[in-house]
């Protein structure tokens, strides 16, 4: 029985017709080895962000559903480019859109969640002996309205695709050769990690490395679904995401030092000390569709207080208008917006035991003069509110404090 296996390709590994013609002759590799082949595209180089820079040019706050609509056409242009260089090259593919390859989400516009998979067509075509490219995050509601998965969702797709098919492995390709100690572009010494546990690799994910989407870790977790991430540009090993990740006799402390630009800070001022209004607050904005990360609450003074918390910048107009329509409703003062601020952290499962950890992270800050304005933690991680321009210094200085890199 042939093995059979699930590849994704990024937005710069089909960035261009020459690279839509080295990723077929890849994916022909893989076929000609006696693999049966499901790929996932996403759309070509910087399309999305093009397709949203052009939506906000018409309307700053575009309807969810249209915004869908329009993204999910990014896809659709890049699988059947990729399914016509392998006919070129002599071997039969086919294409599918989302919904062609049954994949049915709720209906959550712009970040929806994968209901089921009915991979019928999907199967069929790989009895017929073809290569199958399947539209990486989107998918259709049962409704019939056009889904997509959310930033970074064709990297679920494709997991999602693994665990449905059984493959016997899924790579997902990049521009990178896999999972480093922090972005190598902005830590030019740091080092790539070999093997790297699901739980580190969902928490780095979370917190702003690039490389996989955290949803799509999450889902690799439950179905214990094995990665392997590398570039598309190399034929060098990656990295592998797996339940275990790498064990030593001592587990390492710190693993990686992530960063993020995508924050925003609001702050409530003059909340009435009063029980029940935090919760107020932060159900609107749940229901709103938006996710908090972190929250700040002062010391109560003549029995009012501020709150602060963070959301990701593109949720930052729909944050800030449900927040001032709340704090106009319990009795509460302005409502101040902040979005020139950034968040660095730090993991690691060895983390947890090991003391003096977060001390040795706000000193290395501390050395850079750099002020921290918010900080929250986890067993295996610790993340820290600083201003968006001190980013890099903040990366740099960490990743040395703890050692993190190689030779230069």
């Amino acid at each position: 029985m042939k093995k059979l296996i699930v590849q994704k390709y990024g937005g710069s590994s089909v960035a261009n017709e020459q690279r839509i013609i080295n990723v077929a002759k890849r994916i022909i590799e893989y076929k000609k080895k006696g693999y049966k082949v499901v790929v996932v595209v996403s759309a070509l180089g910087d399309t999305t962000d093009e397709l949203i820079k052009l939506a906000y040019s018409i309307n700053k706050e575009p309807p969810e559903r249209e915004m869908d609509m329009l993204l999910a056409t990014g896809e659709q242009v890049s699988i059947a480019l990729l399914a016509m260089a392998i006919h070129r090259l002599g071997f039969e593919a086919i294409s599918f859109t989302g919904q062609q390859g049954g994949i049915i989400t709720d209906r959550t516009h712009t970040k929806a969640r994968i209901i089921k998979i009915n991979a019928r067509r999907i199967k069929e075509e790989l009895n017929k002996d073809k290569i199958v490219i399947v539209a990486g995050f989107q998918g259709i509601t049962k409704e019939e309205d056009i889904t997509t998965l959310g930033r970074g969702g064709s990297d679920l797709t494709a997991v999602a695709l693994a665990k449905v098919l059984k493959a016997d492995f899924c790579e997902i390709y990049s521009d990178v050769e896999g999972i480093y100690t922090a972005d190598p572009r902005i830590v030019p010494n740091a080092k790539k990690i070999d093997c790297i546990s699901y739980d580190e690799m969902l928490e780095m994910a979370s917190l702003g490395a690039q490389i996989m989407q955290a949803r799509s870790v999450e889902v690799a977790k439950k179905f214990n679904v094995i990665i392997h991430t590398r570039s598309s540009f190399s034929k060098k090993r990656g990295t592998i995401i797996y339940k275990g990740g790498k064990k030593k006799m001592e587990d390492v402390v710190v693993r990686a030092v992530t960063l993020t630009k995508n924050e925003a800070k609001i702050t409530i001022c003059d909340v009435p000390d009063k029980p029940g209004l935090a919760a107020k607050i932060f159900s609107s904005i749940s229901q709103g569709g938006i996710n908090v990360d972190m929250i700040v609450q002062n010391t109560s003074r003549n029995r009012i207080t501020d709150i602060s918390f963070t959301v990701q910048k593109d949720n930052l107009n729909k944050a800030l208008r449900i927040t001032n329509e709340i704090s106009k409703k319990i009795g509460a003062g302005e409502v101040f917006a902040e979005s020139n601020i950034a968040r660095v952290s730090i993991v690691g499962v060895g983390m947890r035991s090991h003391p003096g950890v977060a001390a040795k992270m706000f000193e290395a800050l501390a050395d850079k003069n750099i002020n921290i304005e918010m900080i929250s933690t986890s067993d295996i991680s610790i993340s820290c509110i600083i201003k968006k321009k001190y980013i890099v210094a903040a990366a740099r200085a960490i990743h040395d404090k703890f050692g993190l890199g190689g030779k230069k």
